[in-house]
């Protein structure tokens, strides 16, 4: 048997973002000036942090609420106080766990019950989605912004061309998508219903308007946190940075290489928060205080596991 051919057991992989995790902290705790970073996170402003841990909350809740709005839609009824429960706990293994989506899989396990796994599966999914497209509607509306007006982001010439190469290729096969979708002679009968019921739970006049003002608003309380982060260590970002740079920063937490995107977010926010005029060490001290946050912020899901 070759080596391509055998299958790595599950612990393989939590072992390895674990040293994945450890091994780019420490990178970066070398190339960034480790004792400059540590020097910034003890001396951050703690009335910022505890900002930075309520709205973290408060975005915690609201995305709980987009989930009730989206299994509703669904034919699956969460009660809020529930909802928020779950929620919160599902996070909470998120920030402790290797994959970054083990809570979220529980979650749809655990509200199962009256619809069955795969439409319960199908709503945590589709609202963790309905939150990456608001964070990239965002993203894109702030980069054209901060590049064609003058006064904006310095943006460099490479990263312009990437981030405009790949907001242009999202939105191809956004496009694409849309008119497959069109066609439904393309579809198998299986992919038009599961097409349709994405269409039910996030386009449909019913939830449209619940949907983007929640979508609204969750972002607003994750971009303002990370800004309230860099206030903390006392380099404040603009409106354009927050708007443009951070949500790249944000978006390498979803590569399932590491602890809930340890390390991954520090080495881009060392890379991309210089665009901004912030030091790689106050870089990397302002996305280790964002995850460290986080973490604070997910306490009541430690909480309700042990409470009942």
């Amino acid at each position: 048997m070759t080596l391509t051919g055998m299958p790595f057991p599950p612990a393989f992989w939590r072992i390895g973002r674990v040293a994945m995790t450890g091994g780019l902290i420490l990178l970066l705790w070398q190339a960034a000036d480790g004792p400059a970073i540590l020097h910034s996170l003890t001396a951050a402003d703690p009335r910022w942090i505890a900002a930075a841990i309520t709205i973290l909350m408060c975005q915690t809740m609201l995305s709980a609420l987009r989930w009730k709005v989206t299994a509703a839609a669904l034919g699956q009824t969460l009660p809020a106080r529930h909802a928020v429960r779950e929620y919160f706990m599902s996070q909470a293994v998120n920030q402790s766990l290797p994959g970054g989506v083990i809570g979220d899989a529980a979650r749809a396990v655990r509200a199962r019950a009256e619809v069955g796994l795969a439409i319960s599966g199908l709503a945590v999914g589709l609202e963790r989605l309905a939150g990456q497209i608001a964070m990239f509607v965002a993203l894109t509306f702030a980069f054209i912004i901060t590049y064609f007006w003058q006064g904006g982001l310095d943006w460099p010439d490479r990263y312009a061309a990437a981030l405009g190469l790949a907001i242009g290729l999202v939105s191809f096969a956004v496009l694409i998508c849309m008119l497959i979708q069109g066609r439904t002679r393309l579809l198998t009968p299986t992919a038009k219903r599961w097409v349709a019921l994405a269409v039910q739970a996030l386009l449909s006049a019913r939830v449209l308007p619940a949907q983007i003002g929640l979508g609204v608003l969750i972002t607003l309380c994750n971009l303002a946190a990370f800004g309230l982060c860099a206030w903390a260590i006392g380099q404040p970002l603009s409106l354009g940075a927050v708007f443009a740079v951070v949500p790249l920063i944000l978006f390498t937490m979803l590569i399932p290489l590491t602890i809930s995107g340890w390390g991954l977010r520090e080495g881009s926010a060392a890379i991309l928060l210089p665009i901004a005029g912030m030091s790689v060490a106050d870089a990397v001290a302002t996305s280790v205080l964002f995850g460290l946050v986080m973490l604070l912020a997910v306490i009541p899901g430690f909480v309700a596991m042990v409470v009942k």
